[in-house]
C-alpha cells in the first residue's frame, strides 16, 4: 500500500524512545504536517549515522514515508546549528517540547507555531532575562494557536489590577482590591515587550493559569524535575 512521501522537510525533534533493539519512536514538529510520530528503525545501532543526527534542539531535514499514524524515517540530515542550551536552560527547551506534545495533536499544522518554537529556542540562549520572556511569549502564541487565546485585546488601563479566570477572562479589581496582575504586566504581555521582574512574574502566574485547565502543572513533568534539581543544589 502506497503512502505519504515527505523529503528532507524542516523539523525539530521533540522527544525520542527506544523501540525494539535498536530502533527509536520519535516525535517530531515540523513546518507543513505539524507534529509527526516516526518510527527511525536502526537509529540505535552502532554504525547507524541517524544515531548522531537524531538530537534535541536541533534544526534537521527529514524524510518520511507515512502510512497510518506512525511514518518511517527514511533520512535524516542537519539543517543548521544546535541551540546553545545549557544547564537549567536545557529545561526550559525540554518545558517547550512537552507542551508541545501535550497540546498539539498529530497531523495538525501551524506553521506560524513552527516560527515561534524556533525563535523561543534562540532566545533561550541569549540571557537569563531574555529565556524567561520567551517562555512566557512562546506560552501566550501557543495558546493563541490552538484557539485558547488570552483576552488581551480588551482596553486595558496600565494603573489598574486584575483577576483572570479561565471561565471569565480578565475582571477588572475595585480601586481597594488587593492582589491580581497589574495592566501594566497585561499590557507588556500583549506587546511582547516584558522588561520588569514584576511584569514577568504576573506574565508567568497569568499563563500558569490560563495552560491549567489544558495541560495540569502538577502532571508537566519538566518543571518538576527542575524544581528537584534546584533542591538538591541547595542542599
Amino acid at each position: 500500500m502506497s503512502g505519504l512521501r515527505v523529503e528532507f522537510h524542516p523539523g525539530w525533534l521533540l522527544s525520542q524512545r527506544p523501540y525494539r533493539e535498536t530502533s527509536e519512536l520519535l516525535e517530531v514538529l515540523t513546518r507543513e504536517h505539524g507534529r509527526v510520530g516516526l518510527v527511525a528503525r536502526g537509529s540505535r545501532g552502532p554504525k547507524s549515522r541517524q544515531r548522531g543526527l537524531l538530537a534535541p534542539f536541533r534544526p534537521l531535514l527529514l524524510s518520511w514515508l507515512e502510512r497510518g499514524e506512525l511514518g518511517s524515517l527514511t533520512a535524516v540530515e542537519a539543517a543548521g546549528p544546535d541551540a546553545r542550551l545549557e544547564g537549567e536552560r536545557m529545561f526550559h527547551g525540554w518545558y517547550l517540547n512537552e507542551l508541545l506534545l501535550r497540546l498539539l495533536p498529530r497531523h495538525d499544522p501551524h506553521p506560524p507555531l513552527y516560527d515561534d518554537y524556533a525563535e523561543a529556542l534562540g532566545a533561550l540562549a541569549g540571557t537569563a532575562l531574555e529565556a524567561e520572556a520567551a517562555l512566557r511569549i512562546f506560552e501566550k502564541r501557543l495558546l493563541e494557536q490552538l484557539g485558547y487565546g488570552l483576552p488581551l485585546d480588551i482596553d486595558l488601563a496600565a494603573d489598574a489590577r486584575y483577576d483572570y479566570t479561565p471561565d471569565r477572562g480578565l475582571r477588572a479589581k475595585a480601586g481597594a482590591e488587593p492582589g491580581g496582575i497589574s495592566g501594566a504586566s497585561l499590557i507588556a504581555l500583549r506587546d511582547e515587550t516584558l522588561q520588569t521582574r514584576a511584569e514577568r512574574d504576573d506574565a508567568r502566574r497569568l499563563l500558569a493559569a490560563a495552560l491549567e485547565p489544558h495541560v495540569p502543572r502538577d502532571s508537566l513533568k519538566t518543571p518538576r524535575l527542575l524544581r528537584e534539581m534546584r533542591a538538591l543544589r541547595r542542599q
